[in-house]
């Protein structure tokens, strides 16, 4: 089994790379999201607005399923499963870091009165596959 540490995981993983994430729906059907994500410290993180599907999913049940593609060859990919843990400590700071990421810019803009959650992924599983 790989870890996060593991240099093609850690490459896929410190590349601004998007990722799938998959929760588990109350009638425990799948969701996916497309999303950004952050290694920071060995802490890998997602964020979103409270309310959407995604984090509502995650209050309920904090299994989660994260696939880091690498967009030059999609058969390379990275999969973290394990459970993820939300807080609105360092989630509006983490919103930018990842603007800053993803688009280069110092500041996300945000949609008035959203509240913003960072989830913190404890990794239970961790698997690098290369199928080409």
């Amino acid at each position: 089994m790989a870890s996060l540490t593991d240099p093609a995981v850690r490459a896929l993983v410190e590349a601004p790379n998007h990722a799938v994430l998959s929760t588990v729906n109350q009638d425990g059907s799948i969701h996916g999201a497309v999303v950004w994500f952050s290694l920071e410290s060995g802490e890998l993180a997602v964020n979103s607005a409270e309310g959407r599907r995604w984090p509502r999913n995650l209050e309920r049940d904090p299994r989660v399923t994260l696939v880091v593609l690498d967009p030059a060859n999609p058969y390379a990919y990275a999969e973290i499963r394990g459970t993820a843990a939300g807080t609105r400590d360092d989630a509006e700071a983490h919103l930018d870091r990842l603007a800053r990421r993803y688009l280069g810019e110092d500041t996300y803009r945000r949609r008035p009165g959203e509240v913003r959650r960072k989830y913190v992924i404890t990794p239970l599983r961790v698997r690098y596959t290369d199928a080409s």
